[in-house]
């Protein structure tokens, strides 16, 4: 490879010509760091402490809900950890992920090396992306593992019972769960997009990370109000919580699609301003 192909940054190798080259490299740079791995090592040990605090506590017999369930059938110790996960220990992995990721580069001094090819820059911030995605997916799948593991050690498991009072077979239980981990990491995308914007604005992590955390505080906020209601549809977190309605027979879609279509308005609009940003961003900025 020609010097005219190809840039060198740090230990890294940036091509125009190689988008997977380009993708291998984020994605080692995402699931490469020790950060990386401590976050999905706490999201892991989600299941093992609620798991612990019912079968040695004696907890979660007189819960709602699917944690109610978790000692009868330790199946639903998957669905419990992933639904006890999503309102902080997720948005804080995705938080801190998207977060550094352009504004790691620029911390470190390779993002002015990279601004140098204008032509690669939607290949980067698209690599970067695809990356981020792949760790929520990571992220719900830990937890998915681990619940499957701890409650199968456990807790006696069966047959589950659905929301709508249907009993299905624990195989097909598990395809709902694990559709359920599928839609929580998809739910996630919006958060992760608003984290790469912010991360394209700041050449400090920390920064970007505690804005984009900020901005998830202040949505959640606003979605307790309930004078502000009529807004409410509209905030990133409303269908978070539609997962649930993959536990019934048959599964209630109509929530479900309106999430992801709201997923998908805050990914496009805020990935669309982090391309403008990028695209149009001096090499010294």
């Amino acid at each position: 490879m020609s010097p005219s192909e190809a840039v060198t940054v740090g230990p890294r190798l940036r091509t125009k010509r190689y988008p997977l080259a380009l993708f291998r490299s984020e994605l080692h740079l995402v699931f490469g760091r020790a950060r990386s791995w401590a976050l999905l090592g706490v999201l892991a040990a989600v299941p093992i402490l609620i798991g612990s605090a019912i079968r040695f506590a004696g907890g979660g017999g007189d819960a709602e809900g699917f944690l109610g369930q978790v000692a009868g059938n330790g199946f639903f110790l998957i669905v419990a950890s992933l639904a006890l996960s999503l309102p902080f220990f997720l948005p804080t992995a995705v938080t801190v992920m998207s977060g550094e990721s352009l504004a790691g580069e620029a911390s470190l001094g390779t993002f002015r090396n990279l601004l140098t090819a204008p032509a690669g820059r939607s290949r980067l911030l698209a690599a970067k992306m695809v990356s981020l995605a792949l760790f929520c997916l990571a992220a719900t799948m830990t937890i998915w593992i681990s619940g499957l593991i701890v409650g199968f050690v456990l807790f006696p498991v069966g047959d589950v019972l659905l929301l709508s009072g249907t009993t299905v077979s624990l195989g097909d239980g598990l395809l709902r769960a694990l559709g359920i981990a599928v839609l929580i990491a998809a739910s996630l995308l919006g958060l992760a997009g608003i984290g790469l914007f912010v991360s394209s604005l700041t050449s400090t992590p920390l920064a970007a990370m505690a804005a984009t955390f900020g901005t998830f505080v202040v949505l959640g906020i606003l979605s307790a109000i309930p004078q502000i209601d009529v807004i409410h549809p509209w905030l990133l977190m409303y269908g978070w919580l539609s997962f649930a309605d993959l536990m019934r027979d048959p599964p209630y879609w109509d929530a479900i699609g309106r999430n992801l279509l709201l997923q998908a308005g805050y990914l496009a609009v805020f990935y669309a301003a982090a391309w403008a940003r990028i695209t149009s961003r001096d090499i010294n900025g």
